[in-house]
């Protein structure tokens, strides 16, 4: 088990990477998804040998308000199907912290549930906000749960320029389920778990 990162070299770190993972050209994805609220793209990931996942829609609200509802906090839990717990393990400034939470089972519970051990970072991107996260090997592993891992993960939030009430979200995903489970069972579930995402979200920001 490892110690606590330096958190400020760590956050300066992921923010590069989010960054860089934004600038990757259009031509190196490849649509698996079109849906109502997203479309969720896929390429290799440079970080382990499964995929980095790109999301991206339109959501009406102010872009504090969409973060306060993806980043740790009290709102996720509202909303958020896939997150059955969170808790704020250790809290290193207001916009950074370490939290674990566990998801419910997918697929009928062929993917059982999980918990992740997440360093969180919200930071300005622009005229927005990027809220961003990588696991970390912290904390002991709860019993009935597999542990995941997130390699860098984000997403970008930034008001449209002709309608400021609509944001547009560009979400960066790669998870590591971790356990037996065959590659395609998981990059089903990660497509769908991204769309089903943005239209849990935009129903909470209704409300």
């Amino acid at each position: 088990m490892d110690l606590l990162p330096n958190s400020a070299a760590l956050a300066t770190k992921l923010r590069n990477t989010l960054v860089q993972y934004h600038s990757i050209g259009d031509n190196e994805w490849r649509v698996t998804k079109k849906a109502k609220d997203a479309t969720v793209w896929r390429k290799p990931s440079e970080e382990f040998s499964g995929y980095l996942y790109k999301a991206q829609g339109v959501v009406e609200g102010v872009t504090n308000r969409i973060v306060d509802h993806i980043r740790p906090g009290p709102y996720r839990l509202d909303w958020d199907s896939l997150m059955t717990t969170m808790d704020i393990m250790e809290t290193f400034d207001e916009n950074c912290c370490v939290m674990r939470y566990t998801t419910a089972g997918q697929l009928w519970n062929f993917i059982a549930p999980r918990e992740f051990v997440d360093f969180s970072y919200t930071t300005s991107y622009e005229d927005g906000l990027l809220t961003c996260g990588i696991s970390l090997d912290y904390g002991e592993v709860r019993p009935n749960f597999v542990r995941g891992f997130n390699h860098p993960c984000g997403w970008f939030c930034v008001p449209l320029k002709d309608y400021p009430s609509h944001s547009l979200l560009t979400g960066y995903i790669q998870t590591e389920l971790r356990g037996m489970l065959p590659q395609s069972a998981v990059d089903t579930a990660m497509s769908s778990t991204l769309a089903s995402f943005y239209s849990d979200l935009k129903k909470a920001l209704k409300t």
